[in-house]
């Protein structure tokens, strides 16, 4: 199997290097008005081709980055976890499909549950392009989301990204409670905001009354230490961008960086790390300083110095979102 990032990325390329640049940019700039001003949930905002192409142009390969770092990080916690089948609700043009193959490519099909009719077309179409069995042989459906996720075969892996926030609170929890009953694992990802880890929060303590165990990024299965309006757990993802995305986007960096919330709840045995570095490690000369989410209450400043030999050398290469202790660390 190819790399997927590579090759998203130039499926992507292709089909906006097919648009018109200027119709491409209007779209961008009215896709943004509609989803700072709230998107209505009964309203279709992929409504064209032209629409999709420009969100896959300055969205997509964030929402991929996103979703494959989450991904990776529930799979990291449940090593024995080799999914076969896989449902992505409200899939918009693939970008969980994708991540999914990437984080398990043990993944044999996948099922995509989508509203729009045009980021079917372009979904499946830039799914052609991949090497993953489960993604170019992705099987898509016309669903519109307004309750529970139908009853259907039961999968061992279902997600679901960047939807929560378009839907209203009851439906939230009916989608969440469906998808556990129908996954063996579930992985949701919102943005990183103070309001996508409320809608995080809420769907954990769903998965977890219908006898889910948390499998990431909590290295606990207690209620979070962080309180709601004080702070909010997230995370970070630095991705490139392209020619088009800058362009797209009205910018010159070369770089941008994705802030998602997420979580991931299984039926299957997990193995989480003792904690979880929340923000970037402060790193002074000779004194490393990490925010860590542990099983015991609160949130922990870990003071590192130089006098610790290997653990303070992990500190120092210890990044926002990993595990603590790293793995060669733990039995010390």
């Amino acid at each position: 199997m190819g790399n997927l990032n590579s090759e998203l990325f130039a499926a992507i390329d292709s089909v906006a290097d097919g648009a018109e640049e200027h119709e491409l940019a209007a779209s961008v700039r009215e896709l943004m008005r509609q989803y700072r001003n709230r998107v209505d949930p009964r309203d279709q905002v992929l409504a064209s081709d032209t629409d999709v192409v420009a969100y896959a142009a300055y969205r997509l390969p964030a929402t991929f980055s996103a979703a494959r770092s989450a991904f990776e990080s529930a799979a990291a916690s449940m090593p024995g976890f080799a999914p076969g089948t896989h449902l992505d609700v409200g899939g918009g043009m693939g970008a969980a499909v994708w991540a999914a193959s990437s984080a398990w490519p043990s993944l044999r099909s996948t099922t995509v549950l989508e509203q729009s009719a045009p980021a079917i077309r372009l979904g499946r179409r830039i799914a052609l392009r991949s090497t993953a069995p489960a993604v170019s042989g992705s099987e898509w459906e016309r669903f519109r989301l307004t309750g529970a996720v139908p009853d259907g075969p039961r999968v061992d892996l279902a997600t679901m990204s960047y939807v929560l926030n378009e839907l209203p609170p009851q439906v939230q929890e009916d989608v969440v409670r469906s998808l556990a009953r129908r996954a063996g694992t579930v992985v949701l990802v919102e943005p990183g905001t103070p309001e996508g880890y409320e809608r995080i929060i809420a769907a954990r303590a769903v998965l977890t009354s219908e006898g889910k165990s948390v499998a990431a990024p909590c290295p606990h299965g207690h209620a979070c230490p962080i309180t709601p309006g004080e702070d909010w757990c997230h995370f970070s993802e630095r991705l490139n961008r392209s020619g088009i995305q800058r362009r797209l986007k009205f910018g010159t960096l070369g770089f941008e960086d994705e802030k998602y919330s997420f979580v991931a709840a299984t039926s299957e045995p997990v193995e989480r790390p003792d904690g979880r570095v929340l923000r970037h490690p402060h790193k002074r000369k000779g004194l490393v300083s990490l925010n860590l989410c542990t099983d015991a209450p609160g949130i922990e400043e870990r003071l590192v110095s130089k006098r610790q030999g290997r653990t303070y050398r992990a500190a120092r290469k210890a990044e926002w979102g990993d595990g603590w202790p790293p793995p060669e660390e733990a039995g010390h």
